[in-house]
């Protein structure tokens, strides 16, 4: 492919492009993420392949797969267009039906589509399912229509535009007050304006300047900027150029976390493919701007999603912060000005370019503009990856998109913001999702982590296992932090053991208070959040565990007393088969009765039993 040296010659090959997919009148669209390809969505591809082609249809439908479509749990899936028919949970052996069926006969099988949770009525076509009628997926939807290996699909959608008007019809200073007036923040977490960064860094003294994209997702059950980058490498690639055009660098990286092979696969494959149709390299669009990008795998440390941790591990060093008064866009990578965005952040770029500051301003809140991408997981019927404008209450994304709590039981809290956001209750469930509402909240928007947790969850408990996880993987440079962490972990542990004493509460908070003050990066200020929120809103819990020695969640199992109701047992004997401590008593058809001496309380009898004959207290 000859390098593409002007507008007039991005726009030719576009409407040819165009003209040649739009000659396809029917197509079956896979999901080719990681999630997907774990259910084997790749073997149902070529079970179709093979179908077709035995049926001798091969060239009248195509066969598409493409990056994340956001409803993970529900894969494989296919979307057989153009009646926008959405099948789920496909297996190789539905394949000849769906042929036979549905591309054929244009039949709809029932048993494969989606059924609404609340009415248990399937719904035929994916515009009307609610999960994805109530989005507004300005990023997520250039997935279902992109396989992210193809360049030519990503120009066909007019990729690459935007970079074409921001070096043949925009000045750097244009672009950056652009970005500024959108209002675009940070999505990384931080939620830093995006145009002032990016103002500060081509400011700053420094012939050599550098763009980085931090692809270091490290919160648990959070996977947007993966499924973004696996799924539109090049609408990334993009902003990023743009980026760097407007800030004055010449040389770009993309850190990703090595857990990611897909997306490092595909993110190469774009380079490579970018670099041949000349939008990277020497003279891009013949523009005279150079510019290049290099690919890093990290190995996987939360921490190095901090800034500064980021840019000592990709310059070979242990991945530690430094102090933030000397910042990044001053001083970062190789002591020279740096500007650092994550993928969604990046992502945003091209539109805003191509479309206006005033066409992105138009959604969200008045200081939080645009859409956001939710990892939405946990208690939750509908799982998956979710793009709303900001300002959404969390009802209507839990409820409304989420379609609510499985197996009718009560919603208990939400996480936001990853290990370090806030559990916040039911009665902030109103509560609109922007930056400054949930830091009042005491949580926070983080890269996008939403974990829904229901009656059954001991929060308590769950402030255990995050303070847990980010004691893990804290870096130890500093005293708040990686003492704090150790010491709170040891006060929740006792609590949730029994072993809680009156004032822990108290030491709770004023160790959250001062690891707030005193740490040196983000990840230790707000490593408390988890803790302090679970005291703010879930008091009540601590003090059961702490006064009561109970767990009003049955969670921990040494607050967790198991015995068996005589007037209920059948002698069924379930119970004992079941008790990995063999220290249930009672023959067959007898009374039998639960040695608490030797019971360990895992509640493996209680699950066991049919005839509620087991109580737990």
């Amino acid at each position: 492919m000859e390098k593409i040296r002007s507008i007039e010659q991005l726009d030719g090959l576009r409407d040819r492009l165009g003209l040649k997919q739009g000659a396809v009148t029917r197509s079956l669209t896979f999901c080719a993420g990681t999630g997907c390809r774990a259910y084997g969505s790749m073997d149902v591809v070529e079970a179709f392949r093979k179908e077709l082609k035995k049926r001798g249809l091969s060239r009248k439908v195509a066969v598409k797969t493409t990056g994340c479509h956001g409803f993970c749990e529900r894969g494989p899936m296919v979307l057989i267009s153009p009646e926008g028919i959405f099948y789920e949970q496909v297996a190789g052996k539905d394949v000849p039906e769906i042929v036979e069926k549905t591309i054929l006969n244009h039949e709809v099988i029932d048993r494969l589509l989606y059924k609404d949770p609340k009415t248990g009525e399937p719904v035929p076509k994916e515009a009307d399912i609610p999960f994805y009628r109530l989005q507004n997926r300005l990023l997520l939807g250039e997935n279902l229509l992109i396989d992210p290996t193809s360049i030519e699909d990503y120009i066909a959608r007019g990729g690459y535009r935007a970079l074409a008007k921001a070096l043949k019809q925009m000045r750097p200073e244009q672009i950056i007050d652009e970005v500024e007036r959108s209002g675009l923040r940070g999505r990384g977490g931080g939620g830093f304006p995006t145009g002032r960064k990016w103002r500060s860094c081509r400011e700053a003294e420094g012939e050599i300047k550098y763009v980085i994209c931090n692809a270091d997702e490290g919160d648990p059950g959070a996977y947007m900027d993966r499924s973004l980058l696996e799924g539109n490498p090049h609408m990334i690639l993009e902003g990023m150029i743009i980026g760097a055009y407007a800030i004055g660098a010449q040389q770009g990286y993309i850190y990703v976390r090595n857990e990611y092979p897909l997306a490092v696969d595909h993110a190469s494959q774009a380079l490579k493919a970018a670099r041949r149709h000349g939008f990277l390299g020497e003279d891009i669009l013949g523009s005279g701007f150079t510019f290049d990008v290099k690919i890093t795998r990290g190995g996987g440390a939360f921490v190095c999603g901090e800034s500064t941790a980021l840019m000592a591990s990709l310059e070979g060093r242990p991945g530690e912060p430094r102090a933030k008064y000397v910042h990044t866009v001053d001083r970062g990578l190789f002591d020279m000005p740096t500007n650092l965005n994550n993928v969604e952040s990046w992502a945003n770029i091209p539109r805003i370019v191509l479309d206006g500051a005033d066409s992105f301003a138009k959604l969200g809140t008045k200081g939080s503009k645009g859409t956001k991408i939710f990892s939405l997981v946990g208690k939750i019927n509908n799982t998956g990856l979710v793009e709303v404008p900001m300002g959404m209450r969390l009802r209507e994304i839990i409820f409304d998109i989420g379609g609510g709590i499985p197996d009718g039981k009560r919603f208990k809290a939400v996480q936001t913001g990853g290990p370090s956001g806030g559990c916040l209750p039911e009665e902030r469930l109103d509560l609109r999702v922007d930056f400054d509402e949930l830091a009042a909240a005491g949580s926070m928007m983080g890269s996008g982590g939403m974990i829904v947790m229901d009656e059954d969850n001991c929060m308590v408990d769950v402030a255990r296992y995050f303070v847990t996880f980010l004691e893990e993987e804290s870096c130890g440079k500093c005293t708040p932090c990686r003492e704090g962490l150790r010491r709170m972990k040891e006060i929740l542990t006792d609590i949730c053991e029994g072993r809680g004493q009156k004032d822990a509460v108290e030491q709770l908070e004023r160790l959250g208070r001062a690891m707030k003050a005193a740490s040196l990066c983000e990840l230790g200020r707000t490593a408390a959040n988890p803790v302090l929120t679970t005291i703010r809103y879930f008091r009540d819990e601590y003090e059961a565990h702490i006064t009561k020695k109970k767990c009003p969640a049955f969670v921990c199992r040494k607050l967790v007393h198991y015995s068996i109701n005589p007037k209920k047992c059948v002698g069924c004997q379930a119970c004992a088969r079941a008790c990995p401590a063999h220290c249930i008593s009672g023959g067959k058809k007898k009374v039998h009765v639960i040695d608490q001496d030797r019971c360990i309380h895992c509640g493996s009898c209680f699950d066991a039993c049919k005839f509620d004959a087991v109580k737990r207290k």
